[in-house]
């Protein structure tokens, strides 16, 4: 049995076309065919002061791993690209590739580990804006409001 996920994906530093397609490749390697990719989107820097702007898109995929399987692979993918540490306690800085994992299907996780849907993206123009492009009716499982929705409410 597949779930289908959204993930977010954003990249600051470094040839950022190619860091967001490099992700895209190591994402298909493991998990299976990207189902829907989104536009590359360039946007301001959200949460930290930069002068590096960033450059974002959505992917979904069917997979078969569970939530904690693929957030270990996320983050194995996000190191084998250059990423030494992730943020934390709202500290953000600079990154060669950030994957997030935005929605599980329809599961709601909160762990020390994962919290499932993203518990940001709400808030967050450049999440929604490239999740709307390929998941616009799909509807967030704690808002109970579709991605469209949010995207228009922010």
């Amino acid at each position: 049995m597949t779930t289908r996920v959204y993930l977010g994906l954003g990249t600051n530093i470094g040839n950022k076309k190619e860091n967001l397609t490099r992700a895209i490749e190591k994402l298909s390697l493991a998990l299976g065919e990207c189902k829907a990719l989104s536009s590359f989107i360039e946007t301001e820097p959200w949460g930290f002061n930069s002068c590096n702007s960033f450059l974002n898109c959505a992917a979904a995929f069917d997979t078969g791993l569970s939530p904690l399987e693929l957030l270990d692979t996320t983050e194995r993918i996000e190191r084998e690209l250059g990423r030494t540490a992730k943020s934390s306690n709202g500290n953000y800085h600079d990154r060669v590739i950030d994957i997030d994992i935005l929605l599980y299907g329809n599961t709601i996780i909160k762990s020390e580990r994962l919290t499932v849907p993203h518990p940001l993206m709400q808030q967050r123009r450049f999440v929604l804006e490239p999740l709307a492009e390929i998941a616009s009716d799909t509807i967030h499982p704690v808002l109970a409001k579709s991605i469209k929705q949010l995207l228009n409410e922010n």
